[in-house]
């Protein structure tokens, strides 16, 4: 018997849990270790009065079939048209108790994409387009001069050796200082200069002007499909009816039933070493201490955590590991009557409401970061979609920071603020807020991440120890791929493989790179 310690109850370590139970193998036991009460990690879905907030926005859509296919076997994809779109078109109103008309829950939605650029009280494509609208909206000398800048940008390039020069590189230094610059250094607490392209490399690379102009053209001959477009270019995704967490409860409750054991309010503290093997983790409960131990550990807390936990860690890899950097996250809740903000599109919305599901702030006059429109990601995630507007105020911080220690009330003052000085909001209209603290949301690529190396050889020195997910490998990987990395690292430990390449290896292919500013 192989009993597997997973840690986390995120989409990697429920992802891990439910692909080594689903074959129904008697030699294998699960036991998930997780620190919150609740399953999904980031990706979980919190209830407020009624309303669901989606921490981050999560996109169901993947370049990899299996996973695609993962998901519709959990939970099946309602085609078109949309449920909103049924719902405008009946002649009875909309449920307010988020009753579904085909009476199905477990399902996923099929919804349109259009994310946007807020910039100097104009909206902008995202990812930027040249078209009539950004022309329009930049005005003919700027466009010609960010024209010129992408031209000189393609004869004369940079050496990419930071975050600053691969933008420049695929965008020009005129498009880049409007639309990246400023925006990245809100999400990461430095200029990007100081940033590694790593992170580029991971999430910008299969993006730039060119891919752009190549997507518009498809687009108009009809040859654009998700499955030829760039990620981040993609025309519609899949998302659970009562968003992402509705899913990862599913697959929580599918590992119970295969026998696995889900233990919550566990968060793991220490990790004991013998023999180049990891023996146990030390485990801080509502009861108090205890040790959980196991043959082999899946574990996707983040890597700083996990190595200075160790008791045999190496002080100079100690060292690296507490010098990992990461960014924390505030979402703010604001349940509105409605926005100022005009919907000026040819897409059909609930109440009339501009039909983003992201809204990306580059104003460096506010901290807001994104705007997340919740009736537009689902109608069910909004008590009542039609009488009023749902959105999600995305804060970038770090914790112990300002912002990080206001008050609820102080927060929801400042988000308020801000919305109303950009022309998002008028005075009077906020009915109810609520506000969501999100430690090391984000891995980042700077300090001692330069040598990271160093640290997977070490973690990778123990032969029953699998490294997965977005913070158990420091890599801002997106839900596909975390869940990738699980699949493969469940495989490995089911053919008795200590073999950890091809875990490393996800998202590293040029098909999975998505330009995604955040999530």
């Amino acid at each position: 018997m192989k009993n597997v310690v997973i840690i986390g109850g995120g989409p990697a370590g429920l992802t891990a849990a439910y692909e080594l139970l689903k074959d129904g193998r008697e030699d294998i036991s699960v036991t998930v270790l997780e620190e919150s009460a609740e399953l999904g990690g980031i990706s979980r879905t919190v209830r407020y009065k009624g309303n669901r907030m989606d921490i981050g926005g999560h996109r169901f859509f993947s370049k990899d079939q299996r996973i695609m296919d993962w998901w519709a076997q959990l939970m099946p994809v309602q085609g078109k048209p949309s449920y909103d779109d049924k719902i405008l078109g009946r002649d009875k109103p909309f449920s307010k108790d988020g009753g579904d008309p085909e009476k199905e829950d477990n399902v996923m939605l099929l919804r349109d994409r259009l994310s946007r650029i807020y910039y100097k009280k104009a909206f902008f494509d995202y990812p930027v387009k040249m078209n009539l609208n950004t022309i329009r909206n930049m005005g003919f000398f700027t466009t010609v001069e960010a024209g010129l800048s992408y031209l000189y940008s393609c004869i004369h390039k940079l050496p990419e050796d930071n975050l600053e020069n691969f933008y420049i590189n695929r965008f020009g230094k005129v498009l880049y200082s409007m639309f990246f610059e400023g925006y990245t250094e809100k999400l990461w607490g430095r200029h990007p200069r100081e940033i590694s392209a790593d992170w580029g490399a991971q999430r910008v690379k299969g993006l730039s002007i060119t891919a752009i102009i190549k997507d518009m053209f498809s687009k108009l001959t009809g040859r654009k499909t998700n499955a030829n477009a760039e990620t981040s270019l993609i025309e519609q995704y899949w998302y659970p009816k009562y968003g992402p967490g509705q899913l990862w409860e599913l697959v929580g409750s599918k590992v119970e039933e295969l026998g696995g054991r889900i233990l919550h309010g566990y968060a793991v503290t220490g990790v004991k070493t013998e023999g180049g093997k990891i023996s146990s983790v030390v485990c801080r409960t509502p009861e108090g201490e205890t040790e959980i131990k196991g043959d082999v550990f899946v574990s996707s807390m983040a890597v700083k955590d996990l190595i200075v936990g160790m008791d045999s860690a190496p002080e100079d890899i100690r060292t690296l590991a507490e010098g990992l950097p990461y960014r924390d996250f505030v979402t703010v809740g604001l349940l509105v009557k409605k926005l100022k903000l005009k919907n000026q599109t040819d897409r059909r919305t609930l109440g009339n409401i501009v039909p983003d599901c992201w809204i990306y702030v580059q104003d460096k006059g506010v901290k807001l970061g994104r705007i997340q429109i919740f009736n537009n990601w689902s109608p069910y995630m909004v008590k009542d979609p039609v009488g009023t507007v749902w959105i999600g105020l995305e804060y970038f911080c770090a914790e112990g920071d300002e912002f990080w220690n206001m008050s609820d009330k102080e927060c929801a003052a400042l988000a308020i603020k801000e919305l109303r000085r950009m022309g998002v909001i008028d005075k009077g209209v906020v009915i109810d807020h609520h506000r969501e603290k999100v430690k090391k949301a984000y891995p980042a690529y700077f300090d001692t991440y330069s040598e990271f190396d160093r640290i997977r050889g070490y973690l990778d020195s123990f032969e029953n120890l699998f490294c997965v997910g977005r913070n158990g490998q420091h890599r801002y990987n997106n839900m596909d791929h975390s869940m990738m990395t699980a699949i493969k690292a469940a495989e490995a430990i089911k053919n008795g493989s200590t073999d950890k390449k091809e875990i490393w290896e996800v998202n590293t292919e040029k098909e999975y790179h998505e330009q995604r500013k955040s999530d």
